[in-house]
């Protein structure tokens, strides 16, 4: 197993990539925490199904665009495994609107969850990992954070700072043994795309762009996510890896 006895945090684990990240890394022998905010039932489930892999299981409620909530769970996952070695940032969220319509709430909670929430989690992770000499730092990111969405300025904006913050973080932690790296997923199939009502037009207008002409799935994320966790992965830094079956070359 490529991360036996390893621990790891997962932001927005309870549902879509997250959770498939989090059954991931557990199958490869990690302990993980998965995170929540809402979705209290889904999270347990997903914790369930790791804890009957044999492995150490915690879902944690949290909110993670707060610096507070960031610090107090890692502080609490700590105190439970004793040691962190990989932080998966993945919670996002999406509130789309043309940049003439757009509100001041829309863009302040999109960059506060999926920009500054990973600042805050490897904010607070980043001296433990310095300490021990050892960390992974994988950050999920989008291929509209490289090319740009129309309606979504907000989304891409955030989703291109984290892959400068990438970047960034990746020359501070790499003389102290910390990999930090980003991946930027295409169009996946989780249940939001399942169950939005312009699915067919959305999947019509991805396969016009996709090279490889599938939709890509949750497990296709996890497996790079799992392999970037991994020593495999050990002379890899400040690196944008898309999966995307080539639907932005």
């Amino acid at each position: 197993m490529l991360l036996e006895n390893k621990n790891a945090i997962v932001t927005g684990g309870s549902q879509g990539i997250g959770a498939v990240i989090s059954l991931e890394l557990a199958r490869e022998g990690a302990n993980v925490c998965l995170l929540y905010r809402k979705h209290e039932d889904e999270a347990k489930k997903i914790r369930d199904e790791i804890a009957n892999m044999g492995r150490k299981a915690l879902a944690l409620k949290a909110d993670t665009a707060s610096f507070s909530d960031a610090q107090r769970v890692v502080a609490s996952v700590l105190a439970e495994f004793g040691r962190l070695e990989i932080l998966v940032n993945n919670a996002g969220m999406n509130w789309d609107g043309v940049s003439w319509k757009m509100t001041e709430e829309q863009w302040d909670r999109v960059i506060e969850v999926n920009l500054k929430g990973y600042f805050n989690f490897t904010r607070h992770l980043s001296p433990h990992f310095k300490e021990q000499g050892y960390g992974k730092i994988i950050n999920i990111t989008s291929i509209n954070g490289l090319r740009g969405k129309f309606g979504q300025t907000n989304y891409s904006a955030s989703k291109a700072g984290i892959i400068g913050y990438t970047k960034a973080v990746a020359k501070e932690l790499g003389g102290v043994g910390v990999n930090v790296n980003a991946v930027a997923p295409g169009l996946i199939e989780t249940s939001m795309l399942k169950e939005s009502d312009t699915r067919e037009k959305i999947i019509d207008m991805a396969m016009n762009e996709i090279v490889l002409k599938r939709i890509g799935s949750p497990e296709d994320v996890a497996y790079l996510v799992t392999f970037l966790a991994s020593d495999k992965a050990r002379h890899i830094t400040g690196e944008v890896i898309k999966v995307d079956g080539g639907q932005y070359i």
